[in-house]
């Protein structure tokens, strides 16, 4: 059993040995055979990246939603199929919020929410495309909001509809730029308020828009200033998040009774949750993977094909040499050991180097889209390379391996 083991060793390392010398004979010809191997493992190493920068993000993006939040809304997420429906619903108002606040029992946060976009100012600094929010002071903890200076608005200063604003980092950067804003008066479109607060920055969502270009004003002092007719959301946050179906039964219940829906109907409002979009972006994801597979599977192909095509080329030019090794005693299986393993080296290489370009790349492309490079997926590029190398060299190995020795003998 020794003996066999050894005898194994040496082979190995015998065609170890040789396949390093052909590689290193042939250095141009074997470049440009691992050409292919090189494109087909940046594909699959920038797929991974990219797959795993996205999945990274949307899992950091998504919690900022929060598992155990429930939103109130005129549209349903991503199901705007009938877009006239949603559309001619009745808007969402603050006597719907307020029938919600009196009765729901499994929510323990609960706030209305209102929006538009303007633009705020402090003497020479303005900044536009602002989206300031009429909320309640239950909307920061419902969201996972802090203060980094200042304070938060008060519910006696929300429903009271106090001239105060908590303004986010990324508008306090460009209006306090050297000074801080904290009891300052800023302009919030052509009305002025008093900042009160600036929040912890928060990032983007998705990296579609900021959390941090946002300006908070109490609900009941956003309404007179900035429209009274504006429908609102209903934002609420469930107390037990095992029985979040229940907090959204309770509120469907509710809500269906405050804006007398009747009951062979529909509902005329939509309560939307994390899960959709996990569901969308992992359906999304699914196609992207799948494009991306195909992409990979056509560049390791054409790489394959090429190894192939030049083992069979190796195999010819060296059937004198392959009939000298069996004459002299060598056997099937370590002349298929020799060609298997340096078909494998070549495959190895140009992974090696396929993984070395990627890493550059997936900096660059990371400017655009995340992306992440796990060690996992280097091994899993190292594992796929060598896979294609023993794949492609298999059948040059056996024409080799099966070789007549006296026929060999006489190639010229």
């Amino acid at each position: 059993m020794i003996s066999k083991f050894s005898s194994l060793f040496f082979e190995l390392r015998e065609s170890l040995g040789m396949s390093f010398i052909a590689i290193r004979a042939n250095k141009m010809r074997s470049a440009l055979t691992t050409l292919g191997i090189v494109i087909g493992i940046v594909s699959v190493t920038l797929m991974g990246t990219a797959i795993e920068g996205l999945n990274r993000a949307f899992k950091d993006n998504i919690s900022k939603i929060g598992a155990d939040n429930l939103y109130v809304q005129k549209f349903a997420w991503f199901q705007n199929d009938n877009w006239w429906k949603f559309r001619n619903r009745k808007d969402i108002k603050m006597e719907h919020f307020y029938a919600v606040q009196n009765q729901v029992s499994t929510a323990n946060l609960i706030t209305p929410v209102v929006g538009t976009g303007i633009s705020v100012q402090y003497r020479s600094n303005d900044v536009a495309g602002v989206f300031a929010v009429g909320t309640s002071d239950q909307f920061f903890p419902l969201n996972n909001m802090n203060v980094e200076y200042g304070r938060l608005f008060t519910e006696a200063e929300a429903f009271g509809g106090r001239p105060v604003v908590v303004i986010g980092s990324e508008v306090a950067a460009k209006i306090f730029p050297q000074e801080s804003g904290i009891g300052k008066n800023i302009k919030v479109g052509s009305h002025t308020y008093k900042c009160i607060g600036i929040l912890e920055k928060q990032g983007s969502f998705l990296g579609m828009f900021s959390l941090d270009n946002r300006v908070f004003l109490p609900i009941n002092s956003f309404f007179p200033r900035y429209g009274s007719e504006r429908g609102i959301q209903i934002h609420a946050k469930a107390a037990d998040p095992k029985n979040l179906d229940e907090t959204a039964e309770e509120l469907r219940g509710i809500l269906r009774k405050a804006r007398r829906v009747p009951p062979n109907q529909e509902d005329d409002f939509a309560i939307n949750q994390q899960d959709l979009f996990i569901q969308t972006f992992n359906a999304i994801g699914l196609v992207i993977a799948g494009i991306g597979l195909f992409i990979t599977t056509l560049s390791l192909f054409v790489g394959a094909i090429g190894i192939m095509n030049i083992m069979f080329v190796t195999v010819k030019e060296r059937t004198k040499e392959i009939g000298i090794r069996k004459a002299i005693g060598a056997k099937r299986r370590t002349i298929l050991l020799q060609f298997l393993i340096e078909s494998s080296m070549l495959s190895l290489l140009g992974g090696l180097v396929g993984i070395i370009i990627s890493y550059p790349l997936s900096l660059l492309i990371n400017q655009i889209i995340p992306t992440s490079m796990p060690i996992l997926i280097v091994l899993i590029s190292i594992l796929i390379s060598l896979l294609v190398g023993v794949i492609s060299g298999l059948l040059p190995a056996m024409r080799a391996a099966k070789m007549d020795p006296v026929e060999a003998l006489r190639y010229e």
